[in-house]
């Protein structure tokens, strides 16, 4: 079907549609493969039946070479291949794990992803861009000929020179193909069972919300979730539907948003019999949320782990809304909540208690999932460049429909970027434009719920299984401040991040002509050198956004009474009491946010630029084509070190800012003969001409200082009247 309404693909020599025709043969090459793996099981079994090996022990100059035929057969490069081996246990899994550690992929896998190239071929005809696009070709190319690190650098050029949200939205139509083909042709042999799912288009869970018995239904208190019955606003009591329809219900859930509320409804119906409908959004954007289970955490575990805080709180919701057992439920949902409300159809227990007649999913990859009573009317509707429903493992070029009872629309929308191409107002205006047949196909099977609404509940749903994101060391009382990139919660929390600190001894001179001009700040001296510290950051999540941070400081004695080596008794001292600390003479980071804060807040003469790092491995890899700098190198042995709380000094006008830092996390202490830092000739100022000045812009640093993992929260700047 197709339910864009554009023509059929390019026809073949025999005037067949060439899409339905290479996707014919996929079917035809994975049943060859399938028919190929069940031998090759079948082999398996017979080799090691333990009355083959007694045989072979009673008769070895027959028994011996029978069993090593059938061993070449299954293993050998001509035979069945090392992997085809599917023996759980035992010499005949040892074997095949064997075999595919080295390298050698069973006759089986090769069929099937033979199969999967046919699936993309038809994927190309509806979509030739991909043919013509260099960067796709060279990582489908990549992909299919099991190059790992080229794969790896085409996906990473294709991000540079596209943009994440474009590159995102192109994978989407090849991304399952892909992901089987990698998981079949791999080195690990944990990969084939979902590969060849991927491939075959096989199930990998029967029922996954295995568990939800009628104590869940009738007594979820004392587990994960919770839902508390809250009133809409009198503008969004103006806009609900007051009627059942498709668009209706979806734009329902538009106005819901996605900040953790669902929203039941009682339907007339044309016969006069109320039904019952449940609406469910999708998944809050940014980073994991602690007050609700409608996030990206969330919503990955609702994909793999269905009996999740969220299907729990919809639970606790209609029993609060007093559905009577046995009652007509229609289930609607988009992204996440389409998982969710899938992942309760599956549940038999759930099935049982309501007759769920129709479930319809926008946006959300539920094609892996089949509901429990054969009687449910499903619809999928996907958009075929938005990247999210493909996370269930069927592409667009899928070979098998194995719900036979399922309306699935996957078309082709005219917003291709992602995250654009997944938002339901998008997929609103494309069901109302661009696929107004399927509209009407789900408002014709959803004609029973079609009638006047006589009640309306919204529910907000709480994920109280968890304790606040990053407790307790993130759990503190924050204030707002304004910036020019908006206001800005402070401290500023830090929920991942990773680190690097280069420790170099340079020249005391040099070091104190990088410091104000002012005679009370003076470099803490080691011996007759000072302390310069290159600091690099890979903040992953934090709340001022993600960004890359690298930062040239120098150690600083106390600003009133500078003491000789008082550096070294500052470390005794709580950080808080720290006379000491280190002034940042230069600053570049990634993003907008951190510049501003940096600079209006902190007193860090911070520039922005583009940055790679890649700081948690035994591995560093920082480089800025901007600022021309890149470190790179091998850690040697480490040492644990203390948790390292520090101080940091900027200037702002003619005051001194001092911020409080804050870390918890691993520390370890390594030698740095293995770590390069290295600067172009015109390396752009002014970090590049800070290194030169203090003579490290080629050395080597004496120590590093790691954390590939931590946390950390910096205070607002306190303004000293220095």
């Amino acid at each position: 079907m197709r339910a864009d309404g554009t023509a059929p693909g390019r026809p073949a020599p025999d005037g067949q549609d060439a899409r339905e025709l290479l996707r014919g043969c996929a079917r035809e090459v994975v049943d060859v493969a399938e028919g190929i793996r069940a031998v090759s099981a079948r082999t398996s079994t017979t080799l090691f039946t333990p009355a083959l090996t007694a045989s072979a022990r009673r008769r070895p100059r027959t028994g011996l070479p029978a069993q090593w035929a059938l061993l070449r057969a299954l293993t050998g490069k001509q035979g069945l291949g090392g992997s085809a081996i599917t023996a759980p246990k035992g010499m005949g899994h040892v074997l095949g794990a064997a075999g595919e550690v080295l390298g050698r992929e069973s006759l089986a896998a090769l069929v099937a992803v033979t199969s999967l190239r046919l699936r993309i071929a038809a994927v190309l005809v509806d979509h030739p861009e991909f043919v013509r696009d260099p960067g796709m070709r060279r990582l489908t190319e990549a992909v299919t000929t099991d190059k790992d690190l080229a794969a790896v650098r085409s996906l990473r050029a294709l991000f540079r020179d596209q943009g994440a949200q474009r590159a995102l939205s192109g994978l989407a139509p090849l991304m399952a193909e892909l992901l089987a083909i990698r998981a079949l042709l791999d080195e690990d042999p944990h990969n084939d069972e979902t590969g060849w799912a991927l491939a075959t288009g096989r199930e990998l869970s029967a029922d996954p919300l295995h568990g939800v018995s009628a104590a869940h239904l009738a007594g979820l208190d004392q587990g994960e979730g919770a839902a508390e019955a809250v009133a809409l606003t009198d503008q969004e009591r103006q806009v609900i539907a007051t009627k059942g329809s498709f668009l209706g219900f979806l734009r329902n859930i538009e106005m819901l948003s996605t900040n953790g509320r669902i929203l039941l409804q009682n339907v007339r119906g044309p016969d006069g019999v109320v039904r019952y409908v449940l609406q469910a959004p999708g998944m809050a954007p940014g980073r994991p949320r602690t007050d609700s289970p409608q996030d990206f955490v969330g919503a990955w575990r609702n994909l793999f782990l269905p009996d999740s805080p969220y299907t729990r709180s919809i639970l606790l919701a209609l029993r609060d809304y007093g559905i009577p057992r046995g009652a007509d439920l229609a289930l609607i949902g988009h992204s996440e909540g389409g998982i969710a409300v899938m992942n309760l159809a599956q549940s038999e227990e759930f099935c049982r208690t309501y007759r769920v007649t129709h479930v319809v999913a926008v946006g959300s990859p539920v094609d892996n999932k089949k509901p429990a009573d054969p009687r449910t009317w499903v619809a999928s509707i996907t958009n075929q460049h938005d990247i999210v429903p493909v996370l269930d493992g069927r592409g667009a070029g899928s070979a098998f429909d194995p719900h036979p009872n399922w309306y699935e629309v996957d078309y082709t929308g005219p917003t291709h970027e992602f995250p654009l191409c997944h938002m339901l107002h998008e997929y609103i205006e494309h069901l109302r434009t661009v696929v107004p047949e399927a509209r009407e196909r789900v408002d014709e099977a959803l004609t029973p719920y079609r009638g006047p609404v006589v009640r309306t509940q919204a529910y907000q749903l709480k994920d109280r299984a968890n304790p606040p994101e990053g407790y307790p060391f993130l759990t503190l009382p924050t204030t707002s401040l304004p910036t020019t990139a908006g206001p800005v919660d402070v401290p500023v929390r830090y929920y991942d991040s990773s680190a690097a600190h280069l420790c170099f001894p340079v020249d005391a001179d040099a070091a104190r002509a990088l410091l104000p001009g002012v005679t009370w700040m003076t470099p803490s001296r080691l011996g007759r050198r000072a302390l310069a510290v290159l600091s690099l950051y890979e903040h992953r999540c934090t709340t001022i956004g993600p960004y890359t941070e690298i930062s040239l400081s120098v150690l600083v004695d106390d600003l009133w009474r500078p003491r000789p080596y008082d550096v070294a008794l500052d470390l005794l001292r709580r950080v808080d009491l720290r006379r000491t600390g280190r002034y940042v003479v230069s600053l570049a980071v990634t993003s907008e946010e951190a510049r501003a804060v940096a600079r209006e807040i902190w007193g860090q003469p911070a520039v922005r630029v583009s940055a790679e790092a890649d700081l948690t491995g035994r591995d560093l890899a920082v480089r800025s084509p901007e600022l021309g700098l890149a470190v790179d190198g091998r850690l040697g042995p480490g040492a644990r070190c203390p948790e390292a709380d520090w101080i940091l000094y900027g200037r702002r006008g003619e005051s001194t800012i001092r911020t409080l830092v804050r870390a918890h996390g691993g520390l370890r202490l390594h030698s740095g003969g293995g770590i390069r830092l290295r600067l172009d000739t015109g390396a752009a100022e002014p970090l590049a001409g800070h290194l030169r000045r203090l003579g490290i812009a080629t050395a080597r640093p004496r120590l590093v200082l790691t954390c590939p993992q931590f946390m950390l929260h910096r205070s607002a700047g306190a303004v000293l009247p220095r």
